[in-house]
């Protein structure tokens, strides 16, 4: 068996026990496959993380910047209060409008809004509107920005928030100080934000599982 295969297995025997699917959450992804959309979600165990963070932080507001079919949408939106608000930005209107029925199926309609464009467009009519600080912030969008997607979740939250980027390790390319890939630059400005920033305090996993080699950082914000 190949180190990828025994990845699939322990990630399919943690899924299977611990964040087992259901039917919305499948027609979720069912329904992104047959649009077209890229087989990027989360894995479900990664969906269920995101789900506990949230609810460990007490939630009441999160911004998520980069929809897709709205997966990890669903696992976000659960875990909010009655009266709890997520704003997600999507830049493809494609990938919006396959979110907005995902969301929909969910029951998630009232409490989560899609915003379409690109999200550094998209971030500053936010801050104009000035909403409550977000509790949480996850960040799964174009790498590159990755950075300049840190500092906006920096303005739109407050001491406690907490920020996830996602994919962080780039296949190990991210160590790779050679490797000018603008997703791996964009990934590692974010990393070194996150490292000498002093309204934050953060770290860094690498995982790996049916999404391969891959990881996450976690961010607290200080002050």
């Amino acid at each position: 068996m190949s180190d990828e295969q025994l990845w699939h297995e322990v990630d399919d025997y943690f899924t299977a026990r611990l964040a087992p699917g259901d039917e919305v959450l499948e027609a979720a992804l069912r329904d992104s496959a047959a649009a077209g959309l890229p087989p990027i979600a989360v894995a479900p165990n990664q969906g269920k993380l995101l789900q506990l963070l949230a609810q460990i932080q007490g939630a009441r507001h999160i911004l998520e910047i980069g929809t897709l079919g709205g997966y990890s949408t669903i696992w976000l939106g659960r875990a909010l209060p009655p009266d709890g608000r997520l704003i997600t930005l999507e830049y493809e209107p494609k990938h919006a409008e396959v979110a907005t029925r995902n969301l929909a199926r969910a029951g998630l309609e009232k409490q989560v809004e899609v915003r379409v464009g690109p999200a550094l467009q998209s971030l500053p009519r936010l801050a104009d509107e000035n909403p409550p600080p977000f509790d949480l912030v996850f960040i799964d969008a174009d790498k590159a920005n990755n950075a300049r997607y840190l500092e906006w979740a920096l303005r739109l939250t407050s001491t406690g928030s907490l920020i996830v980027l996602d994919n962080v390790v780039r296949g190990g390319r991210i160590a790779d100080q050679d490797n000018h890939d603008p997703d791996v630059a964009g990934t590692r400005a974010a990393l070194e934000m996150i490292a000498g920033h002093p309204r934050l305090s953060g770290t860094a996993v690498q995982t790996v599982g049916v999404k391969g080699h891959d990881g996450f950082a976690l961010a607290r914000v200080l002050a």
